[in-house]
């Protein structure tokens, strides 16, 4: 599917110096769904901003469809495989074409949970303990290690999909399977009691911190898409000198992966006040529910400006 667009009335210089914008998004992963949304919200932003935008699902023919629309920028909306892990950044790096968000690398870097934590740990930076989990995996042993609850999740996808909270030793094995469904890597990580806060970055900034509230504790995919019971507290309800302790770690964790241009890090709090990171996300969502708009809103910047800033960054960058 091409979504055709263009210029509007009353569109602004700067948008219409970016040239052709091509919004990618769709394509197969199990994010689609997201991604889908997210770029049908992009797309109409840009248009609303005067970008000379076109919305491409990348099912419909990969890059070859791609290339065929002959972008000068590429706004990447695609969520999961073949999106965020440096696949079509490296085909758009080959192809000579521009694109928001991180590069080939660190897109690489934060769709693998476990090598994300590994550069966190070797940077010095607090992130909860993890284990990479197999069939032949000792149960028993891995719950005398990260303690109960855990997290099992696995290790490649977004979304909060195939994550699940183990309360039991005998919710291991399934919470493993439903995981492997999604992955041939999977890992349990100890679970942190406490606060989920989420924190934004745009550009060389931090975006206001919003803290997550759940009412079933877990904030699952339903959770993030689906429900209208979750709460987002803005402000996030942290004294000044916390929130800038927590945007301070959120930009170091996001320079660690060496990400660029926009995305989101997830962190908790424990109840003695210790933030521990989570993971990082490269092309976060851009739905009516997602956190980096309503981050963007709190600080005076409305959604057709945040799409034109990410935009403006490429052209900086290049």
């Amino acid at each position: 599917m091409t979504t055709q667009g263009g210029t509007t009335q009353g569109g602004t210089m700067q948008g219409r110096d970016f040239g052709r914008v091509v919004v990618v998004f769709g394509g197969h992963s199990a994010e689609r769904e997201v991604s889908l949304n997210s770029g049908a919200a992009v797309l109409a932003g840009l248009q609303r901003s005067g970008v000379d935008a076109i919305g491409y699902d990348f099912a419909e023919d990969g890059m070859a469809g791609l290339e065929a629309l002959k972008p000068d920028i590429v706004f990447i909306a695609l969520h999961g495989r073949g999106g965020e892990d440096g696949c079509l950044q490296g085909a758009l790096e080959l192809a000579g074409i521009p694109y928001t968000g991180s590069g080939v690398m660190a897109s690489a870097l934060g769709m693998d949970k476990l090598r994300t934590k590994a550069l966190w740990q070797a940077a010095g930076l607090p992130t909860p303990e993890s284990i990479e989990m197999t069939a032949a995996t000792d149960r028993a042993e891995l719950i005398e290690r990260l303690g109960l609850p855990m997290i099992i999740k696995p290790v490649h996808e977004g979304s909060t999909i195939g994550i699940t909270i183990v309360r039991h030793l005998d919710e291991l094995e399934k919470a493993w399977q439903d995981a492997a469904k999604y992955d041939a890597r999977v890992m349990a990580e100890r679970f942190v009691v406490g606060s989920e806060f989420t924190l934004s970055v745009l550009g060389d900034s931090a975006l206001p911190a919003i803290k997550v509230e759940v009412p079933n504790g877990f904030y699952d995919y339903e959770a993030k898409y689906l429900s209208n019971d979750t709460l987002y507290h803005l402000p996030c309800g942290l004294e000044p000198e916390q929130e800038a302790q927590l945007a301070e770690l959120s930009l170091s964790a996001f320079a660690a992966v060496g990400c660029s241009g926009w995305g989101r890090v997830d962190v908790m709090r424990d109840a003695e006040g210790c933030f521990w990171l989570l993971e990082v996300n490269t092309v976060p969502g851009m739905t009516d529910h997602s956190l980096v708009p309503q981050a963007a809103a709190h600080a005076g910047i409305d959604f057709d400006e945040l799409v034109v800033r990410i935009l403006a960054d490429v052209k900086e960058r290049n």
